[in-house]
């Protein structure tokens, strides 16, 4: 890829769903997120927001999740290799965040090892205890339950929600 990257956002579609788990299962075999199953990606598809390059196709991926009617979850946040440093992850978040506060949630939450990529975006660390729908609706099915070293951060995106 160039240095420059025009980049299109997007609501995801069916199609893109081979390259959102090329993505995300690249990033999974590293142990830097977790991995999504092709037919959960199917199921979500309307979750997510792709990155698509002008020149190559799908390089990113994220998803926001509606938990509650005050708050998401922004998930599945993968870039590819080759467009990271150029500002496609933030476009994500951002989008999400944008779309997040358009639906009139409070907060978009995300568990990461991705700390400070987060908090320059506005996301604090939160201790889980404060996302129960998700520790006891989605989290207690996952692999790593009893061993989860992932993060927990939130940002208000609802106006005159504190930080």
């Amino acid at each position: 890829m160039t240095s420059t990257l025009s980049i299109i956002y997007r609501p995801a579609r069916l199609g893109d769903v081979p390259a959102l788990h090329a993505i995300i299962g690249h990033w999974a075999e590293r142990k830097l997120m977790l991995p999504r199953p092709t037919n959960e990606l199917y199921e979500t598809v309307r979750d997510f927001i792709v990155a698509e390059a002008e020149v190559g196709g799908i390089v990113g991926c994220a998803a926001l999740h509606i938990d509650t009617d005050k708050i998401a979850e922004l998930k599945s946040l993968a870039v590819a290799e080759a467009a990271h440093g150029r500002g496609v992850g933030k476009g994500l978040v951002e989008r999400c965040c944008d779309e997040a506060a358009r639906l009139g949630l409070e907060r978009v939450f995300c568990l990461t090892y991705q700390v400070d990529f987060f908090a320059k975006l506005g996301f604090t660390k939160v201790d889980r205890s404060r996302l129960p729908e998700k520790v006891w609706g989605e989290c207690v099915r996952c692999h790593r339950f009893l061993d989860c070293d992932e993060i927990a951060m939130w940002k208000a995106v609802g106006a005159g929600i504190p930080a």
